[in-house]
């Protein structure tokens, strides 16, 4: 008897000591490499930090979802089970700038009392987590809770919302220079847009994304109670919207709920992500978002071509030596054919103004879109046309089975300038309409991508970047801002952001001019730009007759593809330089950018395989610093083995063509 009691008393405090680790657990999980290490503390509060090479990167941070009914998601959890387990697996990757991504990590599934869970991710360079949920019926998400706690006051890139539409915050470009300031300097009257870039010392970098962002707002950040750290804010579900804005084409919701979201009650969450680098270069060639998101909903993708386009809004129609006026009328957008058909240009865009703005039915009595479709079809050249959002929203079940029918191939979508639940959904409904008549789609005035453009590959063009455009009319520091977006914006996918200027200034010269406008840096600079800038659907974004008078640097322009099969980021520091190369079948291609300040720097070409290679290369001229047009091409042979020395004029460019000699 006493034996038995001695059981029993042991089998009790062995139970104990079971309950109250499946209330307080915490978990350790290592990358593949063993290099970043992520702990997951649950109890009162579920915090996770995060090690990298055995420096802690982000200290214990909260996360939570807060439902409408008082629950809160990541307070006071229970574990009924755990699973860790590893994922190895190749993802073929659709109009990309790698033809396959490696999907290794390991990954730690925790679900808890309450029918929901979490799922973390650690990969060799990053790692992310999302909550998902197993209950019945709607939910009402009334605020997430995401912390993101550092260990000092580290500097950062933040990309502060601005420019409200009509006043109203969360209405906004998403175009924004960085602000490079320590995190307790944040501003009190904004918040940064994604992604973010903090620096985190030796030589480490942090930036923060997120993925697979459906039927849910987008995050934001601002500086939290500990000062050296940021939490997430979300725009309030929209319950009443009205026209506003620029020049009255956007919607803005004018009454918002005290919640951010309604949702299926069974549901995954998006991704918060966490990239950590060890040289800033590697950011230049991450995968996370692409890993993350969600697969591709269309089955049938061959018709799906990714190109570049003439485009007419940034030169103002301001073609020359023409027999006819120019402007939005038939025999301009022919010439724009010409232009485009001569130099194996897959699209021409019809900007604004060929429709009334709310009325895509309605087009103006100059313009015979369909002689337009079919001589561009006879030139083999197709027709994009821009629509803003509203206009889409209303009118896409009866313009998009009206204009596929009639030869266009797709739609610019734009000034959605917005990212609460609603705006957010509306971007996948219209891929899918769209993808149903076949027509392709560019979202202009939009926010980061966050994995719809694999989701529906027929998404290919994002702007959201503070872009080529602005120079019609800004004099802010152009060659600093785009040595940085590589590292921070481009992370997040595709990035419209409209090069091929022809006339180029240096920082001395350089003025906006509206209808005629010029870039800052060089003429190589811009070259460069459509080897290092991702997009599938990328822009020349100057006037056919100039880009006639400067045949030679159209010609290294048309040849740059829009997708890759391989990306190598070669060297770069986030806001001083960038050097990459990236492969389409057998040939590569190489550029490389600075800021304003002057450089030199050497190119290691140990990517390439054996044998010779001949490169055409463009480099700035001996006088790019006087006058930004300067350039010089020429003919160079390079090994695997080969080291080589190039300069950089201030906001210059290096940029060139290589491809194997078959003696």
């Amino acid at each position: 008897m006493k034996n038995k009691l001695i059981g029993l008393i042991v089998f009790f405090l062995m139970s104990s000591t079971i309950l109250k680790a499946q209330k307080n657990k915490n978990f350790e999980i290592k990358s593949p490499g063993g290099n970043l290490s992520l702990n997951i503390e649950t109890g009162a509060k579920l915090q996770w930090s995060v090690q990298s090479d055995g420096q802690q990167i982000v200290s214990p941070s909260s996360i939570s979802l807060k439902l409408e009914d008082g629950e809160v998601l990541g307070e006071n959890v229970k574990i009924l089970s755990s699973k860790t387990e590893k994922l190895d697996n190749v993802i073929t990757a659709i109009n990309y700038i790698k033809s396959s991504i490696q999907d290794q990590c390991n990954q730690l599934t925790i679900n808890f009392k309450g029918d929901y869970g979490i799922i973390f991710r650690v990969y060799n360079d990053g790692l992310a987590y999302r909550f998902f949920t197993k209950k019945k019926g709607e939910l009402i998400v009334k605020n997430e809770e995401a912390n993101f706690n550092f260990t000092a006051d580290h500097r950062v890139f933040v990309p502060y919302m601005w420019d409200y539409r009509d006043g109203k915050i969360f209405n906004s470009s998403f175009e924004a220079l960085y602000k490079e300031i320590k995190i307790s300097k944040f501003a009190s009257d904004s918040l940064a847009f994604l992604p973010v870039l903090i620096d985190v010392g030796n030589n480490k970098k942090v930036v923060i994304l997120e993925a697979d962002l459906e039927e849910y707002p987008g995050m934001y950040l601002n500086i939290n109670q500990t000062h050296m750290g940021f939490m997430g804010v979300y725009a309030p579900y929209p319950l009443e919207a009205k026209l506003g804005g620029y020049g009255g084409i956007n919607y803005i919701p004018v009454k918002r709920a005290d919640y951010i979201a309604k949702v299926d009650g069974t549901r995954n969450f998006p991704w918060r992500i966490v990239v950590i680098s060890n040289q800033d270069k590697e950011l230049l060639n991450n995968d996370m978002v692409q890993r993350l998101a969600s697969p591709s909903r269309i089955a049938d993708i061959s018709w799906i071509q990714p190109g570049q386009v003439a485009w007419d809004w940034w030169n103002d129609l301001n073609i020359s030596h023409v027999d006819f006026k120019a402007g939005m009328n038939t025999p301009t957008y022919k010439y724009y054919i010409d232009f485009a058909s001569a130099n194996k240009i897959k699209y021409i865009i019809i900007d604004g103004g060929w429709s009334e703005s709310l009325d895509l039915t309605k087009v103006k009595p100059d313009l015979n879109l369909q002689e337009i479709i079919d001589y561009g079809k006879l030139k083999g050249v197709d027709v994009i046309l821009w629509a803003s959002w509203y206009a889409v929203t209303q009118q896409m079940d009866k313009v998009f089975p009206l204009y596929s029918k009639m030869g266009v191939k797709g739609f610019k979508i734009d000034f959605v300038d917005r990212d609460d639940q609603k705006a957010v959904a509306s971007l996948y409904e219209i891929a899918k309409k769209a993808a149903d008549y076949h027509l392709l789609v560019d979202y202009h005035g939009v926010f980061k991508p966050t994995g719809l453009q694999k989701t529906y590959p027929n998404v290919i063009g994002f702007e959201g970047v503070k872009g080529l455009e602005n120079y019609k009319w800004a004099i802010e520091d152009q060659p600093r801002y785009v040595v940085s977006i590589p590292y921070l914006r481009m992370m997040a996918g595709p990035m419209d952001y409209t090069p091929g200027a022809m006339r180029n200034s240096n920082k001395a010269n350089y003025r906006p001019i509206n209808s005629n406008p010029m870039s800052q840096g060089t003429r190589c600079q811009q070259l460069a730009m459509y080897v290092v800038f991702e997009t599938p659907l990328q822009m020349l974004s100057d006037n056919p007759t100039i880009y006639m008078k400067e045949q030679e640097c159209t010609d290294f322009i048309t040849g740059v593809p829009t997708t890759f099969d391989a990306t190598v980021a070669l060297d770069g520091k986030v806001g001083e330089y960038v050097a990459l190369a990236r492969r389409k079948g057998d040939t590569w291609f190489v550029g490389s950018m600075s800021n304003w300040s002057a450089r030199d720097m050497t190119l290691d070409f140990s990517f390439l395989g054996d044998g010779d290679y001949q490169a055409v290369v463009f480099k700035d001229g001996i006088n790019a610093d006087r006058d930004a047009t300067d350039y010089k091409k020429e003919m160079i042979k390079i090994l695997k083995d080969s080291k080589l020395n190039i300069h950089l004029a201030p906001g210059g460019g290096w940029a060139a063509r290589i491809e194997k000699l078959n003696y």
